[in-house]
């Protein structure tokens, strides 16, 4: 008789340790699914990152983008993009802003890029650059030969910038030092970056 009353308790207990473990199982899985997201901060910079990349291969990518123009791009927390640099054509830079703002995670994009004016005499030295720069023999035609070359020449009112990236620091240097050799500048900059292998962005980490 007593083992009868004891039974109903026994299965309340039993259920109840059962719900428990349940409960537990779910926890955990939620657990693991919100370390395999990360946190918040860990997600809103893979946002960005990916943002920025989306941003760097729509501008890339633009038809009439030439060695002759500059665009970068500042991608803040909220999704507002700020784009910026140099461009010798007018369209250049509403097509870019156009480009950009099709992005489904850019939620605003500001247009800060410079149109450069109209120059006879820095078109001409803009093809001189150019030439001396990429000419068969030199050291730096490898650049060249891509349909937008990683170094790009910059030409306002006659002052020199070159942007973009190259593979070495001897590189930069007979790249300024080729760009001061051309006559008709009033001054050369050098904005150049150093490429990051692999190995050394492992080893910043």
């Amino acid at each position: 008789m007593q083992n009868k009353r004891l039974m109903p308790w026994a299965c309340l207990i039993a259920f109840a340790a059962l719900f428990l473990t349940a409960g537990a199982g779910v926890t955990t899985a939620q657990q693991k699914k919100s370390a395999q997201l990360g946190s918040p901060d860990t997600r809103d910079v893979r946002r960005m990152e990916a943002l920025k990349e989306q941003v760097r291969h729509q501008l890339v990518m633009l038809p009439y983008y030439s060695v002759f123009d500059w665009l970068q791009a500042e991608v803040k927390p909220d999704g507002t993009v700020v784009l910026k640099g140099a461009v010798t054509r007018p369209t250049l830079k509403d097509d870019a802003e156009h480009r950009v703002k099709n992005i489904e995670a850019a939620t605003r994009v500001t247009n800060n890029i410079e149109v450069l004016p109209l120059s006879t005499f820095d078109d001409e030295l803009r093809i001189a650059l150019y030439r001396a720069l990429f000419r068969y023999n030199s050291p730096l035609f490898r650049y060249g030969t891509q349909s937008v070359p990683p170094i790009h020449i910059i030409v306002k009112n006659g002052r020199v910038t070159l942007k973009g990236v190259v593979l070495n620091q001897m590189d930069s240097q007979l790249a300024e030092m080729t760009a001061r050799q051309v006559p008709g500048s009033f001054e050369v900059r050098n904005e150049l970056q150093i490429e990051q292998r692999e190995d050394q962005k492992v080893s910043r980490k």
